[in-house]
């Protein structure tokens, strides 16, 4: 089997003294020359090794100051269900909802936005038809969770009293009502999860590094007519939130 590269076996080898105990929460670690030199490796090896067990959550590091143990961070659950779905309609803002904690969101939306080619495909619409896109960042206890992007035809819902999804008489309601206030009734969700990296972009707005693991979550609602009436893309930082689906049996 080829090996692992070095950087890899040295943040395995520091994770595992830390899961040990070796070094307490708030304790600063040796130097990277100390520990360059007991693992025989060169100093770039253990900063990348650092950088990782930093992504991970187990180390902070500190201008001026050194690398450190770091209180352990809490993964956040999102679960996706059919019953949610069902009771809740696939609203981004329920979706970020946890118990005990004090979220926050932020919404932009702009309208007649042309459609781009992959979003149109998956709208089953015309490159170019206007939509309504409205981008979202959630936070949970002052920490992003969360980046969204939504993309609504505008052919469904111009000129009514639900165009834009986060202001008039059902703001922040969710696509199903939003929808079935206007005589559109939502029949089914598809989800396409997928691991990615961080883009600068993505990263900078969640407060994570280039190259960090997400996931990405292509969402979209489709009516009783099988017509794409939403898709949208969620980004969410695996370091800060695992997803979680949960499915019900049906019984006859």
């Amino acid at each position: 089997m080829p090996r692992e590269a070095p950087y890899l076996e040295v943040a395995a080898a520091l994770r595992g003294r830390i899961l040990a105990g070796e070094w307490e929460v708030g304790e600063r670690l040796p130097s990277r020359v100390r520990l360059a030199e007991a693992y025989g490796v060169g100093r770039n090896v253990v900063q990348r090794a650092m950088d990782r067990l930093i992504i991970d959550g187990l180390l902070e590091g500190r201008a001026g100051s050194g690398t450190y143990v770091r209180v352990p961070r809490e993964r956040l659950r999102l679960v996706r269900s059919r019953h949610r779905e069902r009771r809740e309609g696939p609203s981004l803002r329920s979706a970020t909802r946890e118990r005990g904690r004090a979220d926050a969101w932020d919404a932009e939306s702009r309208v007649r936005v042309p459609a781009p080619e992959a979003v149109a495909r998956r709208l089953d619409i015309s490159p170019g038809d206007p939509c309504v896109h409205t981008h979202y960042e959630f936070l949970a206890d002052g920490q992003p969770v969360q980046l969204s992007a939504s993309w609504e035809p505008m052919a469904i819902t111009d000129g009514t009293p639900v165009v834009l999804p986060e202001t008039g008489p059902l703001a922040g309601q969710g696509v199903v009502e939003r929808m079935r206030s206007i005589g559109v009734v939502v029949s089914t969700v598809v989800e396409v999860p997928r691991p990615a990296r961080a883009t600068p972009v993505q990263a900078n707005l969640l407060g994570i590094g280039v190259g960090d693991l997400v996931l990405t979550i292509e969402r979209t609602i489709y009516d009783t007519r099988g017509r794409p009436v939403e898709t949208a893309d969620m980004v969410i930082p695996d370091a800060r939130r695992e997803v979680v689906y949960a499915f019900g049996v049906d019984h006859p």
